[in-house]
C-alpha cells in the first residue's frame, strides 16, 4: 500500500453520526442508488460491503435475508453498525471486520454473489491504490458476480464548493490541482477530508484494467446540484414521479458528470 490513510481513518473515527447522518441529507443519492441494487443484485447471496460504514445499506441488505461481510476502516463506524445489527437481531447474518480496502487478507471467502465497494475509492488518490482495491474485491467475487462502486464527481462538486465554502475559489493553486489532477496539491497538509475526484471518462476503463465487464455507469443526483433540500421535502406521488424521472436522467451523459456521486456497476467476467 502506497498511501497512508490514518488520517482518514482519524476523520471518521473522530464523529461516526457524521457519517451515519450522510445519506439522510442525500436522500437522492440514496434512493436512486437503491434502484440499481434493487436491479442488478442476485434476489438472494453473499455480499461483500467494503466501506460499510454505520450499516446504512447493511442492515437494509440483512433484512431483505442476504448473508454479507462488512468491511471499514473505521473501528468506530463498524461499532456503531455492530450495535444497530443487535438491536434489530440481525447480528447473525453480518461478519464485520476493520480493515483497509487495499487489503482484505482477513476476508478469505472468493465466492461472493456481488461487492459493494462505496466509499473507499473517493480517498484513495494514487490510481495504484483504486486499481488494488478493486483487485482485492475482483478476486472475492465468483464468475458473473456484479461490484457497484462509488466516485465523487470532480465537476460535481462545484456546487456544494459555491454553495458551503465560496471562498474555495481564492485558492487558485487548489482550484487548478483539483480541475487537473482530482485532488488537493502534495504540499499541503492534510486536514479532515482527504479525497479523490474522479471524471465520468475514467472510471470504466479503471474497472476494465483489473478485468470486469462495464453494465452502467450513472449519476446518483442528476439534476440537482447541491440542493438536496428541495428533493427531501418531497412526499407521497409528487416524490416517486421526481425520484421515476431522476432515474430516467441518470445515465443521460450530457449532465451525468454534474451529479456529485457517481455509480459503477460492472461483471467479473
Amino acid at each position: 500500500m502506497s498511501d497512508d490513510v490514518n488520517d482518514i481513518r482519524d476523520f471518521y473515527n473522530q464523529d461516526p453520526q457524521r457519517e451515519h447522518d450522510r445519506l439522510e441529507r442525500h436522500q437522492l443519492e440514496y434512493e436512486l442508488t437503491w434502484r440499481y441494487l434493487d436491479q442488478y443484485l442476485p434476489a438472494q447471496g453473499s455480499i461483500l460491503e467494503i466501506g460499510a460504514a454505520t450499516g446504512r445499506y447493511t442492515l437494509e441488505l440483512a433484512r431483505r435475508g442476504y448473508r454479507l461481510t462488512a468491511v471499514d476502516l473505521s473501528a468506530a463506524l463498524i461499532e456503531v453498525c455492530r450495535k444497530r445489527l443487535a438491536d434489530e437481531g440481525l447480528a447473525k447474518q453480518v461478519r464485520l471486520v476493520v480493515a483497509d480496502a487495499r487489503d482484505l487478507r482477513e476476508v478469505t471467502e472468493k465466492q461472493f454473489d456481488a461487492v459493494l465497494l462505496m466509499g473507499p475509492l473517493y480517498h484513495l488518490i494514487i490510481e495504484a491504490d483504486r486499481k488494488l482495491a478493486l483487485q482485492q474485491a475482483f478476486d472475492r467475487l465468483r464468475e458473473g458476480g456484479i461490484i457497484f462502486s462509488a466516485f465523487i464527481s470532480r465537476f460535481g462538486i462545484m456546487g456544494d464548493l459555491i454553495k458551503k465554502v465560496p471562498d474555495w475559489i481564492e485558492d487558485q493553486a487548489e482550484v487548478e490541482s483539483i480541475l487537473a489532477d482530482g485532488r488537493d496539491p502534495d504540499v499541503y497538509q492534510h486536514v479532515g477530508f482527504r479525497g479523490y475526484f474522479a471524471t465520468v471518462s475514467e472510471i470504466a476503463p479503471l474497472h476494465e484494467a483489473v478485468g470486469f465487464e462495464t453494465l452502467k455507469l450513472v449519476g446518483v443526483e442528476p439534476g440537482i446540484a447541491s440542493d438536496d433540500e428541495s428533493y427531501n421535502k418531497l412526499e407521497g406521488r409528487q416524490r416517486q414521479l421526481w425520484l421515476d424521472l431522476f432515474y430516467k436522467l441518470s445515465t443521460e451523459p450530457s449532465i451525468m458528470g454534474a451529479s456529485r456521486h457517481l455509480l459503477y456497476i460492472g461483471r467479473k467476467k
